[in-house]
């Protein structure tokens, strides 16, 4: 199957960066990409384990933030608290799922939860600095992730990949095929990631201006 007829322009979409906030969000997701094709190279399936370890944090911290904030201040939040926390659990999933397929090491496992409890408290205040400027990082996170699951799916077109069975937990949650393979798994996760990198720039973009200090929490 050709990869390019599954990948519709949709899929590379980009935001330009305008101003400081946006350049810093692009600067450390660049720096990042950059560690995580130095250390993971072409294993995809190890590089989404940590990629979605970290994906899993942003919905959950601003979810619990905004949550605080409407308490605090009696306000609605627009719809953004089932969003954010949606897109947690959806990440969670991803995490689930790439842990049956690629089985990482120990050692894998350890770079796991550092990773993990660094990003978390990186997050926690980078969101309650600025809002927007968090946003903007998951959407650009969001943008390098469809640009990693695109390889992986030339990777397991071009058989560098064994297009091993789906596991059960992903042909349940995605409602696959019950005869479906690593690529519609790949392919489900990628739609999932194109879903969410829309979602934050828009949230981000909707903090611009005189109503950014709506949610710079």
């Amino acid at each position: 199957m050709n990869t390019q007829q599954d990948t519709p322009s949709s899929y590379y979409r980009h935001h330009v960066p305008h101003g400081i906030s946006d350049r810093l969000a692009l600067g450390i997701t660049r720096s990042l990409r950059f560690l995580a094709d130095t250390f993971f190279a072409k294993r995809y399936g190890n590089r989404a384990i940590v990629l979605e370890t970290v994906a899993a944090v942003p919905g959950m911290v601003g979810g619990m933030l905004i949550h605080l904030k409407c308490l605090r201040w009696m306000v609605d939040d627009d719809g953004w608290i089932q969003k954010l926390l949606a897109e947690a659990e959806n990440e969670r999933m991803h995490l689930m799922t790439f842990l049956e397929i690629a089985k990482p090491s120990w050692f894998e496992r350890v770079v796991v939860l550092l990773t993990q409890a660094v990003f978390c408290v990186f997050f926690l205040v980078l969101y309650a600095c600025s809002a927007r400027t968090a946003h903007r990082l998951v959407g650009y996170f969001e943008e390098e992730a469809v640009v990693s699951y695109t390889r992986y799916l030339k990777e397991i077109d071009e058989g560098r990949v064994v297009n091993v069975p789906a596991p059960g937990l992903a042909i349940a949650y995605w409602d696959l095929g019950q005869d479906a393979r690593l690529r519609e798994v790949v392919l489900a996760v990628r739609d999932d990631e194109a879903g969410h990198r829309d979602v934050n720039h828009t949230m981000a973009n909707s903090l611009e201006g005189p109503r950014g200090a709506r949610a710079d929490l």
